[in-house]
């Protein structure tokens, strides 16, 4: 049973307040370190005993294996949260070659992945992909985290998406930069070089809107 926000320490109000504002606002859950920074709190040791805490006593319910899988109970006890599909991997590194790019557009819903509500809401046919490679490593995106993508034909100039290679026919995650007559598909890891392709070759399968990324 959740207890009265009477019981809860001026930190800890703190810190649930900072996670439902940072949720209205951005569409997904911070991380530990954002908590730290947001709250004036010495540690994440100390953000962590703190949503323990908040555990505990109703207010939450946190998934251990990933850094933002923090999600807000309702009133009834249940988690507010959402699912997307786990469509498969993606490479951040060299493309990783798929059978087809129809492969896109026949998700199995097999495997899914919890969201927080907010970061689902307005949006449609969200998909979630595991991330193979380092090369977006600066982009805070490693090895096994999980991007929340959303399908979309074109993105803005510097945005970071999944994009489909024709004629090689394999799948990439960069950030996509549009130069006079050729695309450049730019890592974030200075020890990959980015890719160039032409206009007709690239279609963009989808943007990256939320990041689940991995502890340890």
């Amino acid at each position: 049973m959740r207890k009265s926000k009477k019981d809860l320490s001026l930190r800890q109000r703190r810190i649930l307040s900072f996670i439902q504002d940072f949720m209205a606002e951005k569409g997904y859950l911070p991380s530990l370190r954002e908590i730290l920074r947001a709250c004036g709190i010495s540690s994440t040791s100390v953000v962590d005993y703190n949503l323990q805490r908040l555990e505990e006593m109703g207010y939450m319910k946190r998934e251990k294996k990933i850094s933002r899988g923090i999600g807000l109970l309702k009133s009834d006890g249940a988690v507010a949260s959402s699912s997307v599909p786990l469509a498969g991997v993606i490479a951040a590194g060299r493309p990783i070659p798929v059978p087809s790019a129809d492969t896109w557009d026949t998700v199995s819903t097999a495997d899914r992945i919890e969201v927080p509500p907010d970061l689902v809401r307005g949006k449609e046919n969200l998909f979630a992909l595991r991330v193979k490679g380092n090369s977006m490593i600066d982009a805070l995106i490693s090895d096994g985290d999980i991007i929340i993508v959303q399908p979309v034909s074109t993105v803005e100039n510097g945005e970071m998406a999944a994009a489909w290679l024709n004629e090689e026919k394999e799948v990439t995650l960069k950030k996509i930069y549009y130069e006079k007559e050729r695309i450049r598909l730019q890592p974030a890891n200075p020890r990959y070089q980015p890719i160039y392709t032409s206009p007709g070759n690239l279609e963009v399968q989808g943007k990256v809107i939320a990041v689940l990324r991995r502890l340890g």
